[in-house]
């Protein structure tokens, strides 16, 4: 075995480097070893990562125990929930990119043998597949895993249900009391946000991808000895990928991401997962077009039924028997490669001896929740290039429907409207120039949706911009091309007749080529929102939504 860290240890000419090794406390023995970097986006703003230091260490111990010297640096992350609803919010997409190459500086820069990547919360586990896919060295995730739900008067609530409450209240349907003792409840500790939202749909992308040990996405933050021992477990099988040269490609094939699509269509997950299986799969020298998704959830039946589509959390499905059980129930269909490598043989071994504990949580796929996946692909005139809706999460009279547009150039000028009851029943919220390029950083529309549902409104929402995986209803985002690029949506004007037929997978507004002809050609690109910083270097380099917003 020839380590790629001799490259800092070995020879004459790296003597100033094992001094610097030595200044650290590190010994000419540990020296022999693989050196395993440990990527820890601990920090104290995101309530999803207090609490890595604790998995760190659980994972250098293994790392340790299994042959190899453990170095432990940082990774940044953003609260998406703290951001939500502000500027901050132009923000997190970004930083999904600053993520990965600063792990590809890390790594590279000091030639590490292999990674223990540990991440929680939403853009920092496709940060860290996306660094993992590119550098293609031994890696291995080893998330914090899900926050409990909380409890108010008897029943499960969460962060969700927090951005629903301030519908409820601007609805005079509760009282500041009421949303007080609320706020104290929904969150009860660490963990990232429950419910089946974008971290831990994440989470669960990285065990369907082979890339994470089963339970990674499911079994609770606060069961910590179960989460000490899963990380003890990945510090020590990353030792032994690096010793048999297992490297990340190996595992993230043309097969995993398929497996992974499947599984998120099987437990509809987060429409995000779309911009993020596609911004990895890239990094790995796989291109996953916006149809395919919708091929995968045609033919893949939806099986859980989660928080924000239904009342049982992840914390149910851990229960249930995890991702592992949702494999093992989807592979009766032939849809899961059981074949593909993971980090512990491969799916086949991992699932055949797994059962459904929980058959009111992982339904048979027999007799699923719907026959067809939790995500659709819609195009049409309004979004030729495509856009995307959390279809499990949409209420079953809201499927087709028409409304008339009521526009709006930004997510503040739609929350004002919302708020003072600018909106009916019956209207299609458009919030343009929020997209990769627009917003810049394409900002979730959390906010507006749930202020939506919590007032009561029958009412669509579209966007060139994205949505929390907490979101739920008639919310259809990513729509491209994006205004700031002249894609339709910028063409779209007061009191236009929008149509939507998810079915259907069609998304159109009702107005003459010819009349849509001569918008275009008067439609100006506005100024950029933000003009000096990253934000404005990303919006000159970023993509579209339907490849995954990555940087050229």
């Amino acid at each position: 075995m020839i380590l790629k860290s001799n490259i800092v240890k070995k020879g004459s000419t790296r003597a100033a480097h094992r001094s610097l090794f030595y200044a650290m406390g590190y010994t000419p023995q540990e020296l022999e070893k693989p050196m395993i970097g440990v990527v820890n986006a601990f920090n104290e703003i995101i309530p999803g990562h207090m609490h890595l230091k604790d998995v760190a260490q659980a994972v250098k111990m293994g790392i340790a125990a299994g042959g190899g010297m453990p170095v432990e640096f940082p990774a940044i992350g953003i609260c998406d929930g703290i951001a939500m609803g502000h500027d901050g919010m132009k923000y997190p997409l970004p930083s999904r990119e600053l993520i990965a190459d600063s792990v590809e500086a890390m790594a590279i820069g000091h030639g590490f043998d292999g990674l223990v990547l540990i991440p929680n919360c939403d853009k920092i586990v496709p940060g860290m597949l996306m660094a993992a896919a590119r550098i293609n060295i031994p890696c291995i995730v080893m998330s914090g895993g899900p926050m409990m739900a909380g409890r108010y008067q008897g029943r499960d609530i969460s962060v969700s249900t927090m951005f629903e409450a301030a519908g409820l209240f601007e609805a005079g349907k509760i009282t500041a009391t009421e949303m007080d003792q609320m706020e104290r409840s929904a969150c009860p500790g660490c963990g990232s946000c429950a419910g089946l939202f974008t971290a831990n749909t994440m989470n669960c992308m990285a065990e369907a991808l082979g890339v994470a040990l089963p339970g990674n996405g499911t079994i609770p933050a606060v069961n910590f000895g179960a989460r000490r021992m899963l990380a003890k477990q990945a510090g020590s099988i990353i030792v032994d990928l690096v010793k048999r040269d297992v490297k990340a490609r190996d595992i993230l094939t043309r097969q995993a991401f398929e497996n992974a699509m499947t599984v998120d269509m099987g437990i509809g997950g987060s429409s995000n997962t779309v911009l993020h299986l596609t911004a990895i799969a890239r990094e790995a020298g796989i291109e996953l077009p916006l149809q395919l998704f919708d091929e995968i959830s045609a033919k893949t039946p939806y099986i859980t039924k989660l928080s924000p589509s239904g009342t049982q959390h992840i914390q149910d499905l851990n229960e249930a028997g995890g991702i592992s059980a949702v494999m093992k129930e989807l592979s009766k269909l032939g849809r899961i490669h059981t074949e593909a490598l993971t980090v512990t043989g491969t799916v086949s071994d991992r699932i055949k001896e797994v059962v459904t504990l929980r058959p009111e949580v992982i339904k048979t796929v027999e007799a699923p929740y719907r026959k067809t996946g939790g995500i659709a692909i819609l195009n049409g005139n309004l979004a030729p290039d495509g856009a995307v809706v959390k279809e499990s999460a949409v209420k079953e009279d809201m499927l087709v429907f028409e409304g008339i547009a009521r526009v709006f150039n930004s997510e503040e000028e739609a929350i004002e409207a919302i708020i003072g009851r600018k909106i009916k029943d019956g209207n299609v919220v458009i919030i343009r120039y929020e997209g990769p390029k627009g917003g810049p950083g394409m900002k979730e529309m959390l906010n507006p949706t749930a202020i939506i549902v919590g007032m009561g409104l029958k009412v669509a929402l579209l966007t060139d911009g994205r949505f929390s995986g907490a979101t739920q209803g008639a919310c259809i985002g990513h729509v491209s091309p994006e205004a700031m690029e002249g894609g339709p949506i910028a063409l779209v004007e007061e009191g236009d007749m929008i149509s939507i037929d998810i079915p259907g997978r069609k998304l159109e507004i009702k107005v003459s080529d010819e009349v849509m002809a001569k918008r275009k050609a008067a439609w100006v690109q506005p100024e950029p929102k933000v003009t000096t910083g990253y934000l404005a270097r990303y919006a000159k380099l970023v993509t579209s939504a339907n490849t995954g917003a990555v940087l050229k």
